[in-house]
């Protein structure tokens, strides 16, 4: 497990769940005035923004401990002040403190985590495209498995948690695993567990 490499001045754009994961990509609609405002300061400097949960959906609401820096890797700017933007996660960060500022976004200072470099054995790999078949298979998703097939671990485990369709609490606990195995393990957890749901309950908690 790797260890905070650097610590760090973060614009931070609170969603509830939406994640991100360093090497994956998130488009983004951005239309509120505070976020065009990060957004267009973002362009104007290092085109980072730093995407992280709040614990709740009202406004101000305590934010979660870790998230993850993004670069604008796209960026299509409307005549109305709107964007369609995508990020590339670079790194996930554990935050230190907000910040008081004056600007309409929040900001905090972070320290940012250095990825731990682990592969999942070939039965934990199986393990996992089974387990994710049947999910799959049980809430009526369509998945191309010879493409995922092609994916390296890293992007399969990370892609599966970041498009997942769990709750804000479980969605941040795989973004929290310290490893990429540890996800794995979470992720098959959150699967069987939600499988077990009536597919009318909506949302799988951790409660």
């Amino acid at each position: 497990m790797g260890g905070a490499v650097t610590a760090e001045r973060l614009s931070i754009f609170p969603l509830p769940g939406a994640l991100l994961f360093p090497g994956l990509q998130l488009p983004l609609h951005i239309f509120e005035p505070r976020y065009r405002a990060m957004v267009s300061d973002a362009l104007a400097r290092d085109r980072r923004i730093a995407m992280i949960q709040p614990q709740t959906a009202e406004e101000g609401a305590p934010l979660f401990r870790m998230g993850c820096v993004g670069k604008i890797v796209d960026v299509e700017a409307m005549e109305d002040g709107r964007y369609n933007i995508v990020l590339e996660g670079l790194s996930r960060f554990r935050i230190l403190r907000e910040l008081e500022v004056k600007t309409p976004f929040r900001q905090v200072e972070a320290e940012l985590i250095d990825e731990p470099d682990d592969l999942l054995s070939a039965i934990e790999r199986a393990g996992f495209e089974l387990e994710a078949r049947t999910f799959a298979t049980a809430q009526g998703y369509s998945v191309d498995w010879d493409s995922v097939g092609r994916l390296d671990d890293a992007a399969l485990i990370n892609g599966v948690s970041q498009i997942a369709p769990f709750d804000i609490a479980a969605k941040q606990a795989l973004l929290e695993a310290p490893d990429l195995r540890s996800r794995c393990e979470l992720l098959i957890q959150l699967m069987q567990f939600f499988g077990r749901r009536d597919r009318d309950d909506g949302k799988v908690t951790l409660q």
